[in-house]
């Protein structure tokens, strides 16, 4: 079994969204064959909670607004550092950096077909460790921290 056509203009346009709000590491899966309670998975991270709440924002205005879709579930509100967006035929993971890291659920899904995704989109690749290596030398130049 394949992502269905929905799917697949679901994933491209919430991915396109994330590219627009800056979002880092965008990638999508089909995992219709594994599981069958959706049809692909769309992850992507930001290195702040508030980047965070701005993509969520921007797919979930996105996808109603093109695709008349509305998620059945959102979760992760409080604290902005995983918001999970369920629409049934896929699933939208967008965390913080910190958490992307360390639930790393690439590998989890590492074996399924990736999803071809817009060219901003894919641009996104790499922004995460480029934004980490940005911030280390911003802080190696800073002064002693003393006020």
């Amino acid at each position: 079994m394949t992502a269905t056509d929905r799917s697949l203009d679901l994933i491209t346009t919430a991915a396109q969204a994330a590219a627009d709000k800056l979002a880092h590491d965008v990638i999508a899966y089909d995992v219709s064959d594994v599981l069958s309670i959706t049809d692909a998975f769309l992850l992507a991270s930001a290195p702040n909670d508030r980047q965070v709440r701005a993509i969520v924002d921007e797919i979930e205005e996105r996808l109603l607004k093109e695709l008349g879709a509305k998620p059945v579930r959102r979760e992760g509100d409080r604290e902005s550092r995983w918001i999970l967006l369920d629409y049934v035929d896929i699933v939208v993971h967008v965390q913080h950096s910190e958490e992307r890291v360390f639930y790393a659920l690439e590998r989890l899904w590492k074996d399924c077909p990736e999803l071809e995704l817009p060219a901003d989109a894919k641009a996104t690749r790499g922004k995460a460790e480029e934004h980490a290596r940005l911030q280390a030398a911003e802080a190696e130049r800073e002064p002693g921290g003393e006020w």
